[in-house]
């Protein structure tokens, strides 16, 4: 394999732990016999294009160190979608710096960006080692049990369920319900991560929506209308892509991303939890909460994962030593091998199979109602999310009875 320099870069949505995976790469080029330098692309392959490049190996250790403890991304971000004629300039960039190995970390129209560009180096006889980094709160790439960012994230989500539903059960007589709208454009893992928060029967979040199923406006206010009747009060928890079997989206959003992906953000100019909440108030006449918590839950370090930390940093290692074994086309993938006691191995998977689709929750995490999630979920997620705080609530021990 040829000697040359290292590029490293941070594409699309942050997270509480892709700076531990930048730290992992940084480390590792830093100590292989083939790598002379390790450059970052700041703000991403848009940022490449205008030759915005660090040089990462002349930082100092304790910002390197530093990077494993601080979220965001580091090297800034870019959601540019690669064009036909980008792809001689950024060739021209590659050739300039002799960059030879590629990494970047994100999700799936990252991976694209790696495919496109690894594949267009080797049609111009340039050789180029592309290899991926998994990164995105979603948890919907292919190819992988989950990806680093999405345990940090649930945990967040689920903290905040488990303390806004205890304010929520000792507000009921003023509040009947609260939603709380979680990211998730095509999937819900983050929705049905919160499920966590809930250890007893009248615990939030009592009903989970997910993209995964279409949703019925009439079977909402049913399941809405049945929990206020059994606990005296609501929590819904629904994913921000929620659908009408139409496809219209439930937040009536229109806004697109560069990706050709509905914007449920600020861009949207729409909320699914605010329509949910309108439901709720028009048929019930009930008053209630809403909380949209949007990027934040992407960057909550104080609430990140142990788990999620260390996994985001080996997938940096991971990565540079596929590129010395000399792989390339492919993003490093988590294997679990056992959930308790959790365990897991490393491995790849090619980029083909990865790039722009979102894979979705399995239909057995699920219940059959389609409004929470199963016993096989929980297995699943309970080693991700880590140790969770346990609250108490008063006995109703009443004056004057025995």
């Amino acid at each position: 394999m040829v000697k040359g320099n290292a590029l490293i870069g941070q594409s699309g949505g942050p997270t509480s732990v892709i700076n531990s995976s930048l730290a992992g790469v940084i480390e590792t080029a830093m100590k292989s016999p083939r790598i002379e330098n390790i450059y970052g692309m700041q703000y991403g392959i848009e940022g490449f294009m205008q030759e915005r490049i660090y040089d990462l190996g002349r930082q100092p250790r304790k910002v390197i160190e530093g990077l494993r403890g601080t979220p965001s991304s580091a090297l800034g971000s870019s959601r540019h979608k690669v064009k036909d004629h980008d792809l001689p300039l950024i060739l021209g960039v590659l050739k300039k710096y002799n960059i030879r190995y590629f990494f970047l970390i994100g999700g799936n129209d990252t991976m694209d960006t790696i495919h496109r560009v690894e594949e267009y180096c080797r049609k111009e006889k340039y050789e180029l080692t592309g290899i991926g980094i998994p990164k995105t709160v979603d948890n919907d790439l292919f190819g992988t049990d989950h990806t680093p960012g999405f345990a940090s994230a649930a945990r967040s989500n689920i903290l905040n369920v488990m303390q806004a539903g205890i304010l929520a059960r000792d507000m009921q007589k003023v509040d009947k319900f609260v939603i709380y709208q979680t990211i998730g454009r095509d999937a819900g893992w983050l929705a049905a991560a919160t499920a966590l928060a809930r250890k007893d029967p009248d615990d939030a979040p009592h009903l989970i929506y997910a993209p995964e199923f279409h949703f019925v406006r009439e079977k909402f206010l049913a399941d809405v209308e049945k929990c206020i009747k059994d606990y005296g009060w609501v929590s819904v928890v629904c994913g921000e892509g929620l659908k009408f079997e139409d496809g219209t989206p439930v937040s009536s959003a229109t806004a697109k991303d560069k990706f050709n992906n509905i914007e449920f953000g600020a861009m949207g100019g729409a909320s699914v939890g605010l329509s949910l909440h309108k439901m709720i108030t028009s048929a019930f006449d009930y008053r209630g909460e809403f909380q949209i918590t949007e990027s934040l839950i992407m960057c909550d370090f104080v609430r990140s994962s142990a788990v999620d930390l260390e996994e985001a940093y080996r997938c940096g290692v991971e990565a540079v030593k596929l590129a010395e074994s000399g792989k390339s086309g492919v993003m490093v993938s988590i294997v679990r091998v056992s959930d308790d006691p959790y365990m897991v191995e490393y491995g790849s998977v090619p980029l083909h199979e990865v790039a722009v689709s979102a894979k979705p929750m399995p239909l057995s995490y699920f219940n059959n109602e389609g409004n929470h999630v199963s016993d096989e979920f929980i297995r699943y997620m309970k080693p991700l999310a880590g140790d969770l705080p346990e609250f108490v609530r008063l006995e109703k021990i009443y004056a004057g009875k025995q």
